[in-house]
């Protein structure tokens, strides 16, 4: 399952669960949409995977299996 991570690792910006605005790889490195597409070019500076957008877990499903609230962040954000 994946983990829903609870920020982008570039800019730090919030993404609940509920965002429309993460985008991660296969690793579940997580961005948001901008960083994702104007700093990153579409691809994970870790792995150079593709990045796309996160699917979102149903309220329902939340409750039962909530979110990550480990928050990620590069040392310096992501520079290409």
């Amino acid at each position: 399952m994946l983990e829903l991570r609870p920020n982008c690792e570039c800019c730090d910006r919030d993404l609940p669960p509920e965002s429309t605005d993460a985008r991660i790889c296969t690793y579940e490195c997580t961005f948001c949409s901008d960083c994702a597409e104007n700093v990153l070019g579409g691809s994970c500076p870790n792995c150079a995977g593709e990045l796309l957008q996160r699917p979102r877990r149903p309220a329902a499903m939340l409750a039962k299996d909530p979110a990550s609230t480990e928050r990620v962040l590069k040392p310096g954000g992501c520079q290409r």
